[in-house]
């Protein structure tokens, strides 16, 4: 029997469960394979969902929890166990609760915020005026936090790149100026985004669209904020070329590393992220290892999207590897963002690597019902309706009426600059 482990019940982890038992049932049926998926807890996070509770758009855990179990399929077996280690070469997972042999393996293991590498975050300020969002237990806290807040300076700081959801950053500062509308208090709120990068985003296209945006509602735009430290005493975060900003709610999102276990077993860079061929998707290093997801270091967003379209492609390489023949490299990178900016709006970016985000419509030529980078209702009820989409479509491993590969159909090529 050959042997197929993933590790990580995420949402990675879970289509490629539901893809493979789909795929493979016959062959499960017939003992000659076996799929098991291993993570260390049995509640799945609609990580999506933890953009909105502070803002009190979802308003308590179960908004944004689901046992895993419910969307894994019964054909494989779920082992719930902390993961310790890989031993590549031995071809063997050792977990606290013992050890997993395996012929081919599914790296899933998503991301995570350390807020330990970032100098003074864990001050004697945090969790009273020093928040994340990425994390339930942070959002929540931050959620009474702005509940309670009746002016003063409200700093989102990125610590560094790469972020889970980029576009995560700019849509906080945009809730909050529609937050604080609605309070009837955002002439008493400055509200500031403090980022490592150029601008809002990643994309030039997109990130110029965004701060255009911002600077509508008047929302402080910091760029090339490289942190060096966060100051406890005097409430402010330092650059490395010493600037400062002053907070009197600071809103961090710390740097993010791949799972503990691919640094302890070697098998990543320093953060922890997996090297990964960018069209193939299975590791450089090891050719019956794939990754999925945010455990990649492939040069595109750690989002759901992208996990999405990439397990389109990963299904059809991993069958193809099963049956001795070689992964076809045809992932391009594909990623689309829905961006919540306030007041009952969104906007819609849709690129992938060689391509950045255009305007036009999305995703039938002229009609949409999505308009590409920018404002609309139509982007944010799309927004609100990916949950349901999440939990009943995306995690059981269906496709969706959206081709895994970006196409240029109904994008609007920018006018050249003439002189």
């Amino acid at each position: 029997m050959r042997k197929i482990v993933i590790l990580g019940a995420g949402t990675g982890g879970t289509m490629m469960a539901n893809r493979l038992c789909e795929n493979l049932r016959t062959e499960i049926d017939q003992n000659k394979i076996s799929v098991t998926i291993v993570d260390e807890d049995r509640t799945h996070v609609y990580q999506p969902g933890l953009l909105f509770i502070p803002f009190s758009m979802y308003r308590s855990r179960e908004d944004v929890l689901k046992p895993r179990d419910v969307f894994l399929p019964s054909e494989a077996k779920f082992i719930v166990s902390k993961i310790e280690k890989v031993d590549p070469d031995a071809k063997k997972v050792v977990m606290k609760k013992g050890t997993i042999d395996y012929d081919l393996l599914i790296i899933a293991s998503g991301s995570r915020c350390d807020p330990t590498e970032n100098e003074g975050l864990l001050g004697p300020n945090w969790q009273k005026s020093i928040f994340d969002f990425y994390t339930l237990d942070g959002a929540l806290k931050l959620q009474q936090a702005m509940r309670s807040f009746r002016g003063g300076r409200i700093v989102l700081n990125v610590a560094e790149m790469p972020v889970k959801c980029p576009v995560a950053p700019p849509e906080f500062v945009m809730l909050a100026d529609w937050y604080f509308h609605e309070r009837g208090l955002r002439d008493k709120v400055e509200i500031v985004f403090a980022t490592p990068l150029s601008g809002p985003f990643t994309k030039p296209l997109a990130s110029q669209t965004l701060k255009y945006v911002c600077e509508e509602k008047n929302i402080k735009i910091v760029p090339d904020f490289a942190l060096s430290h966060v100051d406890n005493e005097n409430k402010r975060i330092v650059s490395h070329d010493k600037r400062e900003e002053e907070f009197d709610l600071l809103v961090s999102i710390p740097t993010m590393k791949g799972a503990q276990f691919i640094i302890d077993s070697d098998m990543g860079d320093p953060l922890g992220w997996v090297p990964t061929d960018n069209h193939t998707l299975q590791s450089k290093n090891f050719k019956d290892i794939f990754v999925i997801g945010d455990a990649t270091n492939v040069p595109t967003s750690k989002a759901g999207s992208v996990a999405h379209f990439e397990s389109e492609i990963l299904i059809e390489n991993i069958l193809r590897h099963l049956d001795g023949l070689e992964p076809l490299p045809k992932y391009d990178g594909h990623s689309n963002c829905f961006i919540e900016s306030g007041f009952g709006k969104a906007l819609l970016i849709d690129f992938n690597y060689t391509q950045e985000p255009l305007p036009g419509k999305f995703p039938l030529p002229g009609a949409g019902p999505f308009t590409l980078l920018k404002e609309t209702k139509m982007n944010h009820y799309g927004k609100m309706m990916f949950r349901w989409a999440y939990w009943h479509l995306l995690l059981k491993g269906k496709d969706l009426p959206v081709s895994p590969f970006m196409t240029m159909a109904g994008k609007e090529m920018p006018s050249p600059v003439t002189a």
